[in-house]
């Protein structure tokens, strides 16, 4: 059975098909699709979608990208969101946030001091309830690194991690988890296939991005869950290990980095 750690399952591309597309998912081996928040918008969104679909679960989170319109009080309504969602067995972690400095308006020096806000506060919020987190790392994981060995979250996911073995060794040495998905299926990705084939497979876990970063065989089109189990694949022929170890070794890598799925796949 597969996790996919990492799916915009309420994204307007997939429109009324979500949960023909989970159901469809779980029929393939996907047994759980988490799906991150990116903005106060859409806290309600992924929670009722959670709950509608029966291999579904939820993070709440204010992505880097929507930081530039977010405010204080959408702070203050996470934390707010987040201390009701205790008690939601589909709640499992803070995400999506982190830092994106790969977008030119993003990468100015106020926009740039305000991600990092954004971040810290939302670190923060983790640690207050020991929550993990899903991080958005893009062109910024040596400043996310830094927010989060001062701030110390419960652990989480690096999403779609692209940089280098020392970077990669000092997320795993604070105890996080590095997703791999559609990236890994291009064969001129060499640095990511090499991070995937050469790194402990106990630091590796799957995602999609869906209905972004689509694998090899279906770009440019849209990504979703159902590709998991063949990224899943690819993996498992990048280290040359069998399907059955891939998906037992990175679902269990999804539980340990996401302790509350484990409550979730109870359900």
């Amino acid at each position: 059975m597969w996790i996919d750690t990492h799916c915009h399952l309420d994204a307007h591309e997939f429109g009324a098909e979500a949960r023909a597309l989970a159901k469809s998912a779980g029929g393939q081996g996907v047994e759980m699709i988490v799906i991150p928040a990116v903005e106060r918008g859409n806290f309600a969104t992924v929670a009722a979608l959670a709950a509608q679909v029966d291999n579904a679960s939820y993070a709440l989170g204010i992505h880097p990208i929507y930081v530039p319109q977010a405010t204080e009080d959408d702070l203050a309504a996470l934390r707010e969101a987040v201390a009701a969602a205790m008690s939601d067995k589909r709640f499992v972690a803070i995400g999506e946030i982190g830092l994106d400095f790969f977008l030119p308006q993003l990468n100015e020096p106020t926009m740039r001091a305000k991600q990092e806000h954004f971040l810290r506060e939302q670190l923060k919020i983790a640690r207050d309830f020991g929550l993990p987190v899903l991080l958005h790392v893009r062109r910024s994981q040596d400043v996310v690194y830094k927010h989060l060995r001062q701030i110390r979250p419960n652990g989480g996911i690096a999403h779609a991690f692209n940089g280098s073995f020392q970077q990669a060794q000092g997320y795993i040495d604070l105890g996080f988890k590095l997703g791999f998905g559609g990236a890994m299926t291009f064969t001129r990705a060499l640095q990511i296939r090499r991070l995937a084939a050469e790194l402990p497979l106990s630091a590796i876990v799957l995602e999609t991005d869906a209905p972004d970063i689509a694998p090899s065989w279906i770009h440019p089109g849209r990504n979703s869950p159902e590709q998991l189990p063949r990224i899943g694949a690819v993996l498992a022929e990048l280290r040359g290990i069998g399907l059955d170890e891939a998906a037992t070794v990175t679902s269990a890598n999804a539980r340990a980095a996401l302790p509350r799925l484990t409550i979730s796949l109870l359900e």
